[in-house]
């Protein structure tokens, strides 16, 4: 069989028409332009190496070494589109190159049959991922109802696919605070209600804190400045003095600089109906509960949650390991970012394709 002769040109191959009958109208390679067909690096990439066809450059054929260089130096990330374009060919996708690396259609169908369902971007696990291409990207696919699918290139060249969809986490608790009102002690680093009724009251039925004895609730800071908020308590320092909700946020955001950001979460958790528990054990801010009936009968936790800056960068191999995490326990991990005045939940879970 006669090799398809084609011509690298920037950042495209291009080939004649007759590429059109044996590679766009058969397996759906490329994209026609003008009376001939233009083709991606990557998808260049795999046809020559399957030896589809021939390419030059200025009169000289390159082979599939002499090409790849070529490609890593005209595209950034080459090499790892190319892996995962390799990849998704080989489990019998279709695919094609687009603004966010890969559309890919469904198994079984193929372009002008139906259209893609999965965006793909590729990330290199060394690189930071700003959270903020992270939802643009998913906004993008669910805005016109696709799957976001993030794919990780580690160092071996293994591929990790990471499902990534926006989530609006809803409760099922009726009363978000009891009706009492009490006074209570910023201490060190946490806050402690001292009448045994409220103490009573707020741990069995609001089911905050951790009851320091019999009698006595103690508090962690976002927990007492939510029943702050609410009017449940008031604060007052160790001499007497009663905090202004201003001087708590300060003198907690002292404590702990990410104070006020893990409070928000905290808050819009609450307010849509959840119990919203320390996650120190998992490694997480939270961890969050749709419903309690009974302190006695604490059922597993749906969530865990992290409070993440509108700015953050994640560390991929600290994304996989808390995602990892919450697999192994049976829950979902969700990501609180802040926007604007509002917080936007990224549910980030392993998958595969």
């Amino acid at each position: 069989m006669n090799l398809l002769k084609t011509q690298l040109k920037g950042d495209r191959v291009l080939a004649g028409k007759e590429a059109l009958a044996e590679l766009y109208k058969t397996g759906y390679f490329g994209r026609p332009k003008g009376e001939g067909l233009e083709l991606s690096l990557v998808e260049a990439a795999f046809l020559l190496s399957r030896g589809k066809l021939e390419i030059e450059l200025e009169g000289i054929l390159l082979d599939f070494r002499a090409f790849f260089e070529q490609a890593s130096l005209r595209q950034p990330n080459f090499e790892l589109k190319y892996i995962v374009y390799k990849d998704l060919k080989e489990r019998g996708y279709y695919v094609q190159p687009s603004a966010a690396d890969f559309r890919v259609y469904p198994r079984g169908s193929h372009p002008g049959k139906s259209a893609a369902n999965i965006f793909v971007h590729v990330q290199s696990e060394r690189q930071l991922l700003p959270v903020k291409l992270l939802q643009d990207s998913v906004a993008s696919a669910e805005n016109v109802h696709k799957q976001f699918i993030l794919a990780v290139v580690d160092e071996e060249s293994d591929l990790t696919f990471y499902e990534v969809k926006t989530a609006v986490p809803k409760g099922g608790m009726p009363e978000l605070y009891p009706a009492v009102k009490t006074d209570a002690t910023f201490l060190e680093d946490r806050v402690i209600v001292w009448d045994a009724q409220a103490s009573e009251t707020l741990y069995s039925k609001g089911f905050y804190g951790k009851m320091l004895d019999s009698e006595r609730l103690q508090l962690s800071l976002v927990e007492s400045l939510y029943l702050f908020s609410t009017g449940v308590i008031t604060v007052r320092d160790r001499k007497g003095k009663v905090f202004s909700f201003e001087e708590f946020i300060e003198k907690a955001s002292e404590i702990e600089s990410s104070f006020l950001r893990k409070y928000n979460a905290y808050k819009n958790l609450r307010d849509s109906g959840h119990v919203v528990k320390t996650g120190f054990k998992f490694g997480t801010n939270f961890r969050v509960y749709r419903k309690v009936e009974s302190i006695e009968k604490i059922p597993h936790s749906e969530y865990l949650v992290n409070a993440i800056p509108a700015d953050f960068e994640f560390r991929l191999s600290v994304m996989s390991g808390a995602v990892r995490l919450a697999n192994s326990v049976r829950k979902t991990m969700l990501f609180a970012v802040e926007k604007g005045e509002e917080i936007e939940y990224l549910d980030i879970s392993r998958t595969k394709m």
